[in-house]
């Protein structure tokens, strides 16, 4: 089937759920933009129940199963695409959502948690650091964020399909990583020990907070151990998806050892 027109209501639809959390939520699906991308969360087994190619494009029509495949126009992609220069291929999935009982981990997990990060391109940048130092899954807390939302799949390069992530409240998270016994690291400026002193070889969830504020007092106490990043400049901190990266890494170099 080919669509050649940018006023069709099929193309209206893919651009409402492109824009709209509200409509993404009321419809329950989610759209990811280029070949890439797309050909990540059907080889994460998700089906496409629609996959609208532009072939001047792609030169050719991919060979994946959808429910409804449409062909479509340069002009027609562009009012769709989120981004210019995509590959000329959209996908519409249906969401899932997982849950921390849901995550299957290994003997020894390194997890990755996020606070009320609200951000879409940080929660993208996470899920690639993630990816990238071997993380066992990420864990969001209280998300001020959708998890669909188009920033958070383009700035995670397809890492939102390679990485287990679920969502949950602070207070589930905190009691599933006690039951667990997976030790809490809490990224904190001041009255904390410096990131490289932490011992990360064992079970470990290292925490971050809102780009703001930072993480809530829920995130203090027992068995809780606060690490900072040392800061030599004005700045009293890092990016987040930054500050994930540095601590990260050097779990993954106490781990390498």
């Amino acid at each position: 089937t080919s669509i050649t027109s940018p006023s069709n209501p099929t193309v209206k639809w893919v651009v409402q759920l492109q824009k709209q959390a509200s409509a993404r939520r009321q419809h329950g699906c989610f759209v990811t933009e280029g070949y890439r991308e797309t050909l990540m969360a059907i080889k994460a087994g998700h089906r496409p129940q629609m996959l609208l190619v532009c072939v001047e494009i792609t030169g050719s029509m991919p060979d994946w199963q959808a429910d409804e495949t449409f062909e479509v126009t340069a002009r027609v992609y562009e009012k769709m695409a989120y981004r210019p220069g995509t590959e000329g291929v959209i996908g519409v999935f249906k969401q899932f959502t997982r849950i921390p009982e849901d995550l299957s981990l290994p003997e020894n997990p390194l997890l990755v948690v996020l606070e009320g990060v609200e951000k879409p391109g940080n929660l993208g940048a996470v899920l690639r650091t993630a990816d990238g130092c071997g993380a066992d899954a990420l864990i969001v807390c209280d998300p001020h964020t959708d998890m669909f939302n188009p920033n958070v799949l383009r700035s995670g390069l397809g890492c939102f399909f390679s990485v287990p992530w679920a969502l949950c409240s602070n207070k589930e998270c905190k009691s599933w990583l006690e039951q667990k016994g997976i030790q809490i690291f809490t990224a904190r400026v001041g009255e904390s020990i410096p990131y490289t002193k932490a011992d990360f070889s064992k079970p470990s969830a290292v925490l971050l907070g809102r780009e703001d504020t930072g993480l809530s007092d829920f995130w203090k106490g027992k068995n809780i151990q606060p690490v900072h990043i040392p800061m030599r400049g004005m700045a009293d901190s890092l990016n987040v998806s930054v500050s994930a990266a540095v601590i990260m890494y050097e779990a993954l170099r106490q781990r390498s050892l």
